[in-house]
């Protein structure tokens, strides 16, 4: 006789089957959680390091190969500030000042910081009559001052181009011990005197003159010339792929390719590009490399790429002069050349001369 499965009985098995696998999976699940309470979320921030924004998604960096160092990456958040008062997290990085014995390397500066105005006018009467006091009035003695004496054959027709021969600013002895440097920088002027001069007492002479026919003349055992031009500008890269041997160069250019550190005196006539160059010296801090300052300055008009109105134009010849304070240099010598034109921006004003020599020091030479 066959036997007869109950009726029922084949569901109750797989009703039992499935609530235990139910009850296996609850318990494992229990347990994942267990562990994973003593761990961070995913998506939330390890304490110590700072969330990156929602926007910067990096591809996690592998692994290095065994045996290499691993590499620290710092991730800097940009754009948020610290609470007044000091407050916020900061980096180890983030520094405000240098360390001890480590000043900071000054940055480049793309313009000069103008003075306040003269006045409350800020009129043209104001500007000028701070300028040209300022010009005329030295700033330091200078006992023992040469102007152009140093050659048996002076004559006082000729430019004064001064220079100071006291001990404490050292150019006297470096003339003695032949270690003195002078750059002058021309423009096709025929008077030679006072580099034949300098030339002749000691220093190594170099007058750049684009008006000279060879690109470099050793006229003497001291005396070079240079076909060159000092400009407030490197020509373009484009013009000087074209023309390599441009004769067009900034001071500091010149001194690099001359392997040349310091210049004892810098002579310049420049015919009324002087502001600009003088301008180029400020901002690249070429003026610390030299000792001495003759520039002769021009007034009838306000000089290559300078504009603005007259008032403008004299508070920034002013703010120029005053740098050469702010970097310790002062006026020993202002020499008023009333052979020349008596202009001041095209105007006969102020019992002004269109020209003016002055010569500087910087008293912090050595």
């Amino acid at each position: 006789m066959a036997w007869e499965r109950p009726p029922g009985r084949g569901c109750g098995d797989l009703r039992r089957c499935l609530i235990g696998v139910a009850l296996l999976l609850g318990l494992r699940l229990c347990a994942e959680l267990r562990r994973a309470g003593t761990r961070p979320l995913a998506g939330s921030t390890p304490p110590g390091l700072a969330a990156r924004p929602p926007w910067l998604h990096l591809p996690p960096v592998p692994d290095p190969p065994r045996g290499a160092s691993r590499r620290q990456v710092t991730y800097v958040r940009i754009g948020r500030r610290a609470p007044p008062g000091g407050g916020g997290r900061r980096t180890p990085e983030s520094r405000c000042c240098p360390p001890p014995g480590h000043p900071r390397q000054k940055g480049p500066r793309w313009h000069i910081d103008l003075q306040p105005w003269a006045g409350p006018t800020q009129s043209l009467d104001e500007e000028a009559m701070r300028f040209l006091r300022y010009i005329s009035t030295t700033q330091i003695a200078c006992d023992h001052m040469s102007t152009d004496s140093l050659a048996t054959d002076y004559s006082p027709a000729k430019k004064p181009w001064s220079v100071c021969l006291d001990d404490r600013f050292g150019l006297a002895h470096q003339m003695q011990n032949k270690q003195c440097r002078l750059y002058s920088l021309g423009l096709g002027s025929e008077d030679t005197h006072f580099e034949v001069s300098m030339a002749n007492n000691g220093c190594e002479v170099h007058r750049f003159d684009p008006s000279v026919k060879s690109a470099h003349i050793l006229e003497s055992q001291h005396l070079w010339y240079h076909r060159l031009s000092i400009d407030w500008r490197d020509p373009h890269p484009a013009i000087a792929a074209q023309k390599p041997h441009s004769n067009t160069r900034k001071l500091g250019t010149i001194l690099n390719e001359f392997g040349h550190h310091k210049i004892d005196v810098l002579k310049a006539d420049l015919e009324s590009a002087e502001w600009k160059v003088l301008e180029n010296l400020i901002l690249e801090n070429v003026l610390e490399q030299i000792g001495q300052i003759i520039f002769e300055i021009h007034l009838h008009w306000p000089g290559f790429e300078v504009s603005g109105s007259d008032s403008n134009v004299v508070r920034f010849w002013y703010s120029l002069l005053k740098e050469l304070e702010l970097k310790d240099f002062r006026l020993f010598h202002s020499y008023k050349d009333l052979s020349k034109p008596q202009l001041f921006l095209k105007r006969d004003i102020f019992n002004a001369s269109s020209c003016y020599t002055l010569s500087w020091v910087n008293t912090r030479w050595k």
